[in-house]
């Protein structure tokens, strides 16, 4: 393992009550968490004592980078307007929180249109949406695991979403999150998913680290700690290598579970 794979960040998804007590519980310096009800259109909510400029100074103060994860709901994509609207509304707003704490990103899955659709107008929905989003913050999109008619779980989808947002105004604020266990889920072979994402996105900002409980291609997005799920191990570790970005896991269980996958992670680094 050479210095700067030792020095990569490695951190993990956390309750948003305290995220920097989170991060200081796992000895980490990064964490991630949601801003309010990751499964409604609510709005975000700041749970942390004091709000925004609280969190926003308490994680300045410890040295945490913060990282939001926006509501799984938000399709930007879709054709349906009574999803693709609010979704919108709800993209800005996650955005304009995350902004408000110092976060260094914003995390948001690609989405997917209808089974009769085109995918192009998909893409060109995801191009709609970058140009009416106020990008304060980097919005990192997320390959997903399943459905056939995801806009970012095949590499030729991906590569449709690119091509789409490259001519949107703000596209530079546009970044790339790797899930492993998406990838794995999705159909992507890990050997050569680094190289194959960055020809497409020329970046990727941000890694989630995440074994699968299920087999390559099912499409099932199951999470599992490290080592106990279907990565093989080398191919696992050489995204995190070849990635050479900050890192989340989003495992189950606390700081003792991240903890250990850590410890994982860097030894198989």
């Amino acid at each position: 393992m050479n210095a700067q794979q030792s020095a990569l960040p490695v951190g993990a998804h956390v309750d948003q009550t305290d995220p920097v007590a989170e991060a200081v519980a796992r000895g980490t310096s990064l964490v991630q968490f949601f801003l309010g009800d990751p499964q409604g259109y609510k709005g975000p909510e700041v749970r942390f004592e004091g709000g925004p400029a609280a969190l926003r100074a308490a994680a300045e103060e410890a040295g945490v980078d913060l990282y939001v994860h926006a509501p799984y709901i938000v399709n930007v994509a879709t054709t349906n307007n009574r999803i693709r609207i609010p979704s919108r509304k709800l993209l800005q707003q996650h955005m304009d929180a995350a902004a408000a704490i110092g976060a260094k990103g914003l995390i948001v899955h690609g989405g997917h249109v209808n089974t009769s659709d085109d995918p192009a107008v998909g893409f060109d929905n995801w191009r709609k949406a970058i140009e009416a989003t106020d990008l304060r913050i980097p919005l990192l999109i997320e390959n997903t695991a399943g459905g056939d008619n995801a806009m970012a779980r095949h590499l030729d989808r991906i590569a449709g979403v690119w091509d789409a947002i490259s001519s949107a105004e703000g596209s530079e604020q546009v970044g790339f999150c790797l899930d492993t266990c998406h990838a794995w889920a999705g159909g992507i072979e890990l050997g050569d998913a680094v190289e194959r994402i960055r020809a497409i996105t020329g970046r990727i900002d941000l890694v989630h680290a995440n074994d699968s409980r299920d087999d390559f291609g099912s499409g099932a997005d199951r999470h599992a700690n490290f080592g106990q799920g279907r990565l093989p191990a080398d191919e696992f570790a050489g995204v995190v290598r070849e990635a050479g970005a900050p890192v989340i896991c989003e495992t189950p269980g606390g700081a003792a579970e991240h903890v250990a996958d850590f410890a994982w992670l860097r030894e198989h680094l």
